[in-house]
């Protein structure tokens, strides 16, 4: 479990690589990205920010433009924020989503199933019963 103070320095990242990408970066395919989380090392070496983007076939394509600006974005937080030490930026594409949507995927078609067979049993009653 993250301390206090490294869940602030996570989430205050992640507000302001949102802010540079969106305000300050001229790369276009990097702004296709959704930051969803950042994690930093205990003694704020890397941080790894997670990211989804809308379209899943563009992932790769904004990885890289991502890494391409991962050095300016380091340098932009190192006048923006006050820490010591500026972490080393990587990007990674976050997995947490589509595990999310096969999970729910799951649900439904138990669920379906289970209607299914809730509803042969009715009719089996039924002709039974009559």
């Amino acid at each position: 479990m993250a301390t206090y103070r490294m869940q602030r320095i996570n989430k205050q990242l992640q507000r302001e690589i949102c802010l540079l990408l969106e305000y300050k970066i001229k790369n276009d395919v990097a702004k296709d990205a959704i930051i969803t989380e950042v994690s930093c090392s205990k003694d704020l070496e890397v941080a790894t920010v997670f990211f989804v983007t809308l379209d899943q076939k563009q992932r790769k394509a904004v990885l890289k433009a991502l890494e391409s600006v991962a050095g300016p974005i380091r340098s932009l937080l190192g006048k923006r924020l006050r820490l010591r030490q500026i972490p080393e930026i990587r990007f990674e594409i976050d997995s947490s989503v589509d595990y999310g949507r096969r999970i729910d995927a799951l649900l439904d078609s138990i669920k379906e199933s289970s209607n299914n067979e809730l509803s042969a049993e009715d009719d089996q009653i039924d002709e039974f019963g009559e």
